[in-house]
């Protein structure tokens, strides 16, 4: 997986207000049609909501990813918002969410799908790039923080691995 396929700059926004989930979704949605305007962002708005009726996709720590699949898309993209604020994102550890990380793929997951959502997961589970994200100041900044951090979950598994 290449970050810098998956999200494009325009789809990152630092220091965003949101009054509640709802919101979060909705400017999240507009986010993730940016690289894709065939698709209507009420349509993956629509989808996100559906999923999260599935059940929340808080990874705890303030972290959301937000996720579903959508009919007629070619290749899975993705979007990240920073809040200025933390809202209630029914997380099951409590903690309101201020980081989210937003994906929309095909509506056949493939292979690589599956894998991008496995790593992805891992990258937002890491607490360092969680913590460079967090201090970002501007969406470029967040986007270089995004983009720096990629690679340390894997590091850290080859690490391991060796060790």
């Amino acid at each position: 997986m290449n970050l810098e396929e998956l999200i494009k700059p325009d789809s990152i926004l630092c220091n965003v207000s949101a009054r509640s989930k709802k919101h979060c979704l909705e400017i999240l949605s507009e986010l993730l049609t940016r690289s894709n305007p065939d698709i209507s962002n009420e349509e993956v708005f629509a989808k996100l909501i559906e999923r999260e009726r599935l059940g929340c996709t808080c990874l705890d720590k303030g972290v959301a990813f937000p996720h579903c699949r959508i009919s007629g898309l070619k290749k899975s993209c993705a979007a990240l918002m920073r809040l200025t604020e933390p809202v209630d994102f029914d997380s099951s550890d409590g903690h309101p969410v201020d980081l989210i990380f937003g994906l929309m793929v095909p509506e056949n997951l493939g292979a690589e799908d599956l894998a991008d959502i496995d790593m992805l997961t891992s990258l937002l589970r890491d607490e360092a790039l969680c913590a460079r994200l967090r201090a970002a100041t501007s969406s470029l900044h967040l986007s270089e923080a995004l983009l720096a951090g990629q690679l340390a979950p894997v590091v850290k598994l080859m690490s391991a691995q060796q060790g």
